[in-house]
């Protein structure tokens, strides 16, 4: 009997050992500023550090100062808040995040950035968890963050805002960038109710409430865009004698003016002209 089980014990042995979550790597995060997070592994993989320098960012001076006044006094020690950067797509969100961290941390080798997908917020908490008895302070970027009604996600970011009994980690700053400022969308009042509706209501304010800073990117008028393209074509000596004419062209081929436009015209034009840009 014995010998007839043993294969058998072997084979659901062997398919036990499949199934088992791979062991977790071994954390460092000497090497590199910049990760990405694995939460089915727990692992921290290196990333480039990011190529544009914020001043290269234009049209969004105003945004930038606040973004890196609050990263400043984070690093320092000091009192800072969650931020949600929010506004209209291709505004800089993202960049300006990236950005502004790596002016601050060329000199500071203890801070490092830990980007998440949006769609794996569910593991925040557990991520919080991790780093918090870590020496390093991280930056914590969720890009397009949004979530669906009644979404695990929105709880699970609230509760590793707060931080639970144990409060939320000194050393954990988190940013998000969203196309909306409250971060859940609205429900049609005829299909849930007025009730139902005002409690969506509190449910969308009560997410975006736990980010102390937010900061607005609103739509890009004119002048702003042609202010951009010539601020980068001066950077990187891109001369043409038609300059604004061939940019406002850009922005209405793409349907709108943005300062992702305006970067991605300046692209074009240096192409053209046989010059490289950053990536």
């Amino acid at each position: 009997m014995d010998a007839e089980l043993k294969p058998l014990l072997e084979r659901i042995a062997q398919a036990l050992e499949r199934l088992a979550p791979p062991p977790r790597t071994e954390t460092t995060f000497a090497g590199a500023r910049l990760f990405r997070h694995d939460p089915d592994t727990g692992a921290f993989h290196p990333a480039p550090d990011y190529p544009l320098p914020l001043d290269s960012l234009m049209g969004v001076d105003r945004q930038k100062a606040r973004v890196l006044e609050n990263l400043e006094r984070f690093a320092a020690g000091l009192p800072y808040n969650h931020v949600l950067l929010w506004g209209v797509r291709g505004a800089g969100k993202s960049s300006i995040a990236k950005a502004a961290f790596m002016a601050v941390a060329a000199d500071d080798a203890a801070l490092k950035l830990v980007e998440v997908d949006r769609d794996q917020v569910t593991a925040l908490p557990g991520l919080f968890d991790d780093l918090r008895t870590r020496p390093e302070r991280f930056v914590v970027l969720c890009d397009d963050l949004s979530f669906e009604e009644g979404a695990a996600a929105a709880k699970a970011l609230k509760s590793a805002l707060e931080g639970g009994v144990s409060g939320p980690p000194a050393n954990v700053l988190f940013v998000a960038t969203s196309n909306r400022r409250h971060l859940m969308p609205r429900t049609n009042v005829e299909d849930r109710g007025m009730v139902a509706a005002h409690e969506d209501a509190e449910e969308e304010v009560s997410v975006s409430d736990r980010f102390g800073l937010w900061i607005g990117f609103p739509p890009m008028d004119q002048p702003t865009y042609l202010a951009a393209v010539a601020g980068y074509a001066k950077r990187y000596g891109l001369t043409v004698p038609d300059l604004e004419r061939r940019a406002l062209q850009w922005a209405q081929m793409r349907g709108g003016r943005s300062g992702r436009v305006a970067w991605q015209f300046i692209r074009d034009l240096a192409g053209e002209l046989g010059k490289s840009l950053p990536l």
